[in-house]
């Protein structure tokens, strides 16, 4: 299956570009800066530079031409609420058009845990990222395309152990990178997985089994 990448420098993004070619899939990721291209190569994916905040629909489908799939995995990361307006959210809306144009019907979104940071301190610029995501959940919802959403709880930096808690509603948790990698990499070669929300925390069941839970209803 040949997969394409939105946001493909992110640590979740670099470890599902890992996986899919350890597994026998081709990635193409998009990046932004030009450091960033020997990294990807190095885990197997073909980079491919592009800014999603002045790239335009067009340019974004011709690049996607050929994907089976597209992961979108970009995000602000934090830098204030214009960035996360352009990425986050227009951004998003872009690369939907883009697949769309393109001709690609697979479309999986990591999205954000709704309760994620809640028990930190309010602020405006939490409010828009979480205002952000939700539309952003929403316009893929009301689009044509085979969409999943992803939403994970906060993210960790330990090693993954394969085992999750996901369900379209869950306890507010935690969850390595590792293991969202790999919860997408199922998917993505799970088509009975489709059109539906899954909220990913760390659990007791193998990733497999989850999702075949998730696709049986």
């Amino acid at each position: 299956m040949n997969v394409f990448i939105v946001g493909g420098s992110g640590k979740v993004a670099r470890g599902l570009a890992r996986l899919l070619s350890e597994g026998g899939h081709a990635v193409r990721s998009l990046h932004r800066k030009p450091e960033q291209a020997r990294d990807l190569a190095a885990l197997g994916a073909m980079p491919v530079q592009g800014d999603l905040t002045e790239i335009s629909v067009k340019a974004l489908a011709t690049l996607m031409t050929g994907s089976d799939a597209v992961v979108f995995s970009a995000g602000g990361g934090g830098a204030g609420a214009e960035v996360t307006n352009a990425i986050d959210g227009r951004g998003l809306e872009l690369a939907v058009a883009a697949a769309q144009g393109a001709g690609i019907r697979r479309f999986l979104l990591v999205s954000a845990f709704p309760d994620a940071l809640r028990g930190g301190e309010r602020n405006p610029g939490f409010e828009n990222y979480a205002r952000v995501k939700k539309l952003a959940d929403a316009h893929l919802v009301a689009s044509d395309l085979d969409w999943v959403i992803l939403r994970p709880g906060t993210l960790k930096d330990e090693p993954g152990t394969g085992h999750v808690h996901a369900a379209a509603a869950i306890p507010y948790g935690t969850v390595p990178r590792d293991d969202v990698a790999a919860t997408l990499a199922a998917i993505i070669e799970r088509p009975d997985v489709s059109r539906t929300i899954i909220e990913l925390t760390s659990g007791d069941t193998p990733i497999d089994e989850a999702l075949a839970r998730i696709a049986r209803r």
